[in-house]
């Protein structure tokens, strides 16, 4: 098991927060996923690490940007 954290910016409410934990739960290997929307803390859990470009590109792909912390 391998967790991950990141910051993502850009988030503004609960729409928000559901687009990042759909696109990021479709890459292969996550078990789970946890946004906090106030602190915009993102938080990855998977069998395996994850390539940072994975998870960042799903990030982007639902409008936001995020970056390892």
């Amino acid at each position: 098991m391998s967790t991950a954290e990141y910051t993502v910016t850009g988030m503004t409410c609960g729409h928000c927060v559901a687009s990042v934990e759909e696109e990021v739960g479709t890459i292969a290997g996550v078990s789970d996923v946890a946004v906090d929307l106030k602190s915009g803390r993102l938080t990855v859990s998977s069998t395996a690490p994850l390539p940072v470009d994975a998870v960042t590109a799903a990030v982007a792909e639902a409008g936001y940007t995020a970056q390892p912390i």
